[in-house]
């Protein structure tokens, strides 16, 4: 199983945006074989003492895949490359984080 963290930061007060076009895509990833979980997560509020808040204009997709290969379909998959033609304007800074299990 191959573990994805993607920490999305938008331009400023453009995450709402951004996550709706997330969220209209989910259903089409849910759908591609080998997709486990994908789903965008941000700060859980009111916030623990411990935590380290990643802030209004970030948000972290959690994603799980059964194989590489099956993630790379995911990237090269239409429905993704019009949801980053959507989205490209609206964003400052990505950082993708590909796991595996230790």
């Amino acid at each position: 199983m191959i573990h994805v963290i993607a920490i999305i930061t938008t331009k400023p007060g453009q995450r709402e945006t951004v996550l709706q076009a997330f969220r209209a895509n989910v259903p089409n990833v849910h759908a591609e074989q080998g997709c486990i979980e994908y789903e965008a997560t941000v700060d859980s509020s009111p916030a623990l003492k411990f935590q380290t808040e990643i802030g209004p204009d970030t948000f972290l997709v959690v994603e799980k895949w059964e194989s590489t290969a099956a993630l790379e379909a995911h990237l090269a998959a239409p429905h993704m490359a019009a949801y980053s033609a959507k989205t490209r304007d609206l964003v400052a800074h990505r950082a993708i984080h590909v796991l595996a299990r230790a």
